[in-house]
């Protein structure tokens, strides 16, 4: 029977702290949990949670995961702790680290997150920051390969704001040799480090493309991904955003665009008539709450392989 097995990286805080094979290794130990054909228990585990940011699909998912391990899951609110009260980040790193196996931490600096993975002497994993998503990019790409079994020829195209999401896409991306396009108004690209790190590992480098034209990227494409135009803490951001995001709704015409098989893809949450219509979110063409699903397979998958 496939067991876990340690990760290379002590943490998961980029798409880049896996290698390709891990990556693999995660969407076999993923399918497995998914199709209850491995069952491996965490007696006495704990896996912590700390989240700055609101959530739903990755605080729940998380958390099953950890009971599905065995395992049990504090969860630490900002609010409720001293955490809030401004404690600085290497003592609560230090503290909980003797409580808990694994940190999950969601938060705004990708700084942050990494003065967590300093001081901590326990995995710390990136439930999300203004930066990266890592573990949302693990199940994109797990209902991707669910959907066309290999990533040979797939066109993926991200239609959006160029955030965490679209940062993870790409790295993660570089490493499985997918095509990635973005398209996003000017002045909205990903950021210039992610993609300078990602055109690095692409052995072609035509394979990551960024424009300004969301019908350009879409053409002949296999996958339509979009996200929120504002992220969370943009909320002053949204009425001028909604205005430079015009012309980039996932709608019907743009999905003829693609390949006839495309699928849609959304992190959620969504919000419909802005980022996608209705009609394409409720359309045959959706995998969205699969994806939304593999959260917690691949994060149950990572959980077993990143706790000694």
């Amino acid at each position: 029977m496939l067991k876990p097995y340690n990760l290379a990286s002590k943490n998961f805080l980029s798409s880049l702290d896996m290698t390709r094979a891990e990556v693999f290794q995660m969407f076999e130990i993923a399918s497995n949990f998914k199709n209850k054909k491995l069952t491996f228990r965490f007696k006495d585990k704990v896996l912590g949670l700390i989240f700055d940011k609101s959530s739903t699909r990755t605080r729940v998912s998380f958390q099953v995961a950890m009971s599905r391990l065995g395992g049990t899951t504090v969860d630490l609110n900002p609010t409720t702790s001293q955490i809030g009260r401004g404690e600085p980040i290497k003592d609560t790193a230090r503290v909980l680290s003797r409580y808990c196996d694994v940190l999950a931490i969601r938060t705004f600096s990708h700084s942050d997150l990494e003065e967590y993975a300093k001081w901590s002497v326990k995995p710390v994993i990136n439930a999300l920051t203004d930066l990266e998503h890592p573990c949302q990019a693990l199940a994109d790409f797990l209902t991707i390969k669910e959907e066309f079994h290999d990533f040979k020829d797939v066109v993926l195209t991200f239609i959006g704001d160029g955030n965490n999401v679209a940062n993870s896409l790409i790295l993660c991306g570089a490493l499985l040799g997918v095509k990635v396009r973005i398209a996003c108004p000017k002045g909205h690209e990903p950021n210039p480090l992610i993609i300078k790190k990602a055109m690095k590992i692409y052995q072609d480098k035509n394979s990551l493309q960024i424009v300004n034209d969301p019908y350009i990227a879409a053409k002949g494409a296999n996958v339509l991904y979009t996200d929120v135009w504002s992220s969370m803490g943009e909320e002053s951001k949204m009425e001028q955003k909604d205005k430079n995001f015009n012309g980039f709704t996932i709608d019907t015409n743009l999905v003829n665009t693609a390949d006839k098989e495309a699928i849609i893809l959304h992190c959620l949450p969504a919000y419909r008539t802005k980022e996608i219509t209705d009609t394409v979110f409720e359309s045959k063409n959706s995998r969205i709450f699969d994806q939304a699903e593999n959260r917690l397979h691949a994060q149950q998958a990572l959980l077993a392989s990143i706790i000694s």
